[in-house]
């Protein structure tokens, strides 16, 4: 089979693990996480399941099969799964947010001793430290504005964009206050909110770094 007939299938099949891992994150999310209530409903876990199996099919057409991959579908699982615990209790876990890192970076370091692509790791880990102080300093300034979950939640996400390039940083982090802005003024036009605090940013930061990570080269 040439490697042309074969993506199609490679990617149907990535996407169907993606359908397999989302209510798997969300049992464990339950277990051990209780103070979040307990599973959410059918609608939203069907609509989270569909939603992590474009993201696996996506990123699987982005990386391939290569070493980069396995950090990028973690990033997508947690993605979801993050910006639905956001959504419905404006709140960025802690734990969560630090398997974000913790493992994204374990994961990130494989691909980088395996392509080899050192210089891109150090990128990751640069491009982490500088978007966290950037979103502290203005997390400072305009409390009201961020929260210090979306003020962690940007470390992974600089982690993740550096390691594709200052390119990517550079866009993510601009571009997630951008999606931020435009869905905070939907929001508010549709009268689901009273004030832009009420509006939960991490979405907004997800969408905006795995957009980037996707359409960027």
């Amino acid at each position: 089979m040439t490697a042309t007939a074969a993506q199609p299938l490679l990617v149907a099949a990535f996407g169907l693990l993606g359908l397999l891992t989302s209510p798997l994150a969300e049992l464990l999310i339950t277990w051990s996480m209780p103070r979040l209530g307990g599973l959410p409903s059918p609608a939203i876990r069907f609509t989270t399941a569909v939603a992590t199996a474009v993201l696996f099919a996506l990123m699987t057409l982005r990386f391939g099969l290569s070493p980069a991959l396995p950090a990028y579908l973690l990033l997508s699982v947690l993605a979801v799964q993050l910006s639905r615990v956001d959504i419905a209790h404006h709140l960025l876990p802690n734990p969560l947010v630090l398997v974000l890192l913790a493992s994204g970076l374990g994961l990130l370091t494989m691909s980088a001793v395996l392509v080899p692509d050192w210089p891109g790791l150090l990128r990751a880990a640069a491009g982490g430290v500088i978007l966290f102080l950037g979103y502290l300093i203005l997390g400072l300034i305009s409390p009201g504005g961020l929260g210090m979950g979306d003020v962690k939640l940007s470390a992974p996400l600089g982690m993740y964009l550096g390691y594709l390039g200052w390119t990517h940083v550079f866009y993510g982090g601009l571009l997630g206050f951008v999606v931020g802005g435009v869905v905070t003024v939907l929001m508010l036009r549709l009268k689901r909110g009273t004030k832009p605090s009420e509006v939960a940013h991490g979405p907004a930061m997800f969408a905006a770094a795995i957009g980037v990570a996707l359409l960027v080269a």
